[in-house]
């Protein structure tokens, strides 16, 4: 992350745009090492897995027995099974039924067929997921649990829906480590374990722990002229889920947000609004970094024309929403109207919209009352292929619609940047969320110390 910021310092200062680090915070700091993981016995396979993110290092390969957590009567029945862990891995996920998309048997299954492996599916999944609460613990508290029992570490498989994708998320233990094994490989030793063939894997995991460290925002500037304290805001996240390299979430959007800011000093750069771009950090752990940027700017944060944030995946921007502000048509319909017809044809909106209370750095805008909006894109498969993935990686980069994303993004700065009025944050009204009883969502507050106190 530390590395990133200062190449991202380093490139604004190329096209010539003041960049800073701010930092809001400190974090449980830790550093990815090499996995090898590898089936030793019956015969030898290297396994196609990693740790998961803060998952605990192995200081020499460890080498055990794998075993499946049971099907079993209740949590009583469960304590009595406990014992039986000491000194293997835990095989805790259900293995797939099948390795294939939904996508891939409606294109050559018989009907008959595909609704058989999705009713199989289905009973199974139900079946393990009343397997786990039979024990008496959630999946997290489960890891817990089975680490004080002492097992060698925690074994999971975490399937995305798609050919040999896997989401790659956090462990919970503190002294074992947990690894993720690919669809196909995590079925064969859940096979071997069942049928009673004992296979042995060997699990070496490289990972630091790095203490307490900075967390921080990435910042930068073009000052703006007539009107230096109103400011535009570019945003999008700069951190991502480690299981590839977060490419799609979020450098896709990291690009574009960079992109928009080269051109824009290139043929803009005395700007009549401030523009500034935010690349926050901590957004997936909840919006973090947006959120302390509004807590510590509020100068900014009450004087703001417009913010504009891209965080899903590498399509082309194809909608755009209110954000629940009443107004919004007027000024977005004003800027959209500037951006040539190949950048905006495919842009559906929807006005008032409606506030998002999450899911991306926007929010935190959006829940002080700034007039803050997502970019929303094409799909190209995000949430089952790339995003949160193993395999979110540089290939899957469509840079013809990121070029596209920048062109579009530039053109709405420049003009929310020279729009003579001011942006109304005016709140449409909306009945009451059912599930919070609140019209708008509320703030929430930046968690600035993260993973130091448990």
């Amino acid at each position: 992350m530390l590395q990133a910021s200062d190449w991202a310092i380093a490139q604004y200062q190329q096209y010539g745009i003041a960049a800073r680090r701010e930092n809001y915070g400190v974090w449980r700091g830790w550093d990815r090492g090499v996995s090898h993981i590898d089936m030793v016995s019956p015969w030898v396979k290297s396994l196609e897995a990693t740790q998961l993110a803060f998952s605990p290092a192995t200081k020499k390969p460890v080498k055990a027995a794998t075993i499946v957590l049971p099907d079993l009567a209740d949590s009583l029945a469960f304590q009595a099974w406990l014992p039986n862990v000491k000194g293997k891995f835990v095989l805790v996920s259900m293995p797939q039924p099948t390795g294939r998309p939904d996508y891939n048997w409606q294109e050559f299954a018989t009907p008959a067929s595909f609704d058989k492996m999705k009713k199989e599916r289905s009973a199974q999944t139900d079946a393990w997921r009343k397997r786990i609460s039979k024990t008496g613990y959630n999946a997290r508290q489960l890891a817990a649990v089975l680490e004080k029992a002492g097992a060698a570490g925690i074994v999971g498989s975490n399937w995305s829906n798609g050919f040999g994708v896997n989401k790659i998320f956090d462990a919970s233990t503190k002294k074992i480590p947990t690894i993720d094994v690919a669809l196909e490989d995590y079925a064969l030793l859940f096979r071997l374990t069942e049928s009673g063939k004992a296979p042995e894997i060997s699990v070496f995991v490289q990972s630091k722990e790095l203490g307490e460290v900075p967390t921080f925002n990435t910042v930068a500037e073009i000052k703006g002229s007539s009107k230096a304290n109103e400011y535009v805001m570019l945003s999008a996240h700069f951190d991502s889920w480690d299981g590839a390299t977060g490419a799609t979430d979020n450098g896709t959007g990291t690009m574009v947000m960079m992109e928009a800011m080269r051109i824009l000093k290139a043929v803009y750069p005395n700007p009549k609004r401030t523009i500034l771009v935010g690349h926050w950090g901590s957004e997936e752990q909840g919006l973090n970094g947006s959120r302390a940027f509004v807590e510590d700017h509020p100068e900014i944060v009450n004087n703001l024309q417009a913010l504009f944030n891209q965080d899903n995946g590498t399509g082309r921007v194809v909608n755009i929403g209110g954000s629940g502000f009443a107004k919004a048509k007027d000024y977005l319909g004003r800027w959209l109207a500037a951006v040539p017809s190949a950048y905006k044809d495919s842009i559906k909106t929807s006005f008032p919209g409606t506030p998002g209370g999450g899911g991306s750095d926007h929010a935190s805008f959006v829940a002080v009352g700034a007039p803050a909006f997502s970019l929303g894109a094409l799909n190209w498969s995000y949430f089952n292929y790339t995003w949160h993935t193993n395999r979110d990686t540089y290939d899957k980069i469509v840079f013809d619609d990121l070029r596209n994303n920048a062109i579009l993004t530039a053109i709405l700065v420049y003009m929310a940047c020279e729009d003579p009025e001011r942006s109304s944050n005016e709140k449409a009204d909306f009945p009451p969320n059912p599930r919070t009883g609140e019209k708008w969502p509320a703030p929430v507050k930046s968690k600035r110390r993260g993973g130091l106190d448990n």
